[in-house]
């Protein structure tokens, strides 16, 4: 019975084992191994890259986001500094106050005229009240006192409506 000898560091097999031997590769696959060792570091290098240039535009709209933040923080508060200031205007007091200083006067009772022509009401001239003049700064300077005027005689008036005398009352 002759032998058929054995390879080198493989024990003799027999049967299914043996020809499942037969299909393995018996060099060894050096070749193969590098350029998926370099596909792998490739790879690992680009990932590693991307994920430096996707952090950086994290980090960047971050800051922005920051700013934006601060800029409509600032906005709102002059806003509302504003809006103060409106309400502060559009006081009834302030805005007396505003209409005296620029000489005006409390108006009398109106009149109303009704949809088909006929006055409703009877009409009050305004309060004759003697405010005083209101100028600007630079105004006052080259500004002249005027003189002192004195309220009309009542009895010299025209009559007003109130006055006159209706026929047929």
């Amino acid at each position: 019975m002759s032998r058929k000898p054995e390879l080198k560091g493989r024990p003799e097999l027999r049967g299914r084992a043996a020809r499942l031997a037969r299909l393995l590769p018996t060099g060894r696959a050096q070749a193969a191994r590098t350029p998926f060792v370099l596909l792998v570091v490739v790879l690992l290098g680009g990932g590693l890259i991307g994920l430096l240039v996707l952090n950086s535009a994290l980090s960047e709209g971050a800051f922005q986001l920051d700013d934006l933040q601060q800029e409509t923080k600032n906005l709102t508060d002059e806003e509302q500094a504003l809006q103060r200031d409106i309400d502060a205007y559009a006081a009834p007091d302030a805005l007396q106050r505003r209409a005296r200083e620029l000489g005006m006067v409390p108006g009398g009772d109106p009149a109303f005229l009704g949809p088909d022509g006929k006055v409703k009401g009877v009409p009050s001239p305004a309060a004759a009240v003697r405010a005083p003049l209101v100028l600007a700064p630079e105004a006052l300077a080259t500004a002249t006192v005027p003189p002192p005027t004195t309220a009309p005689d009542p009895a010299d008036a025209a009559p007003t409506p109130s006055s006159a005398s209706t026929p047929g009352r």
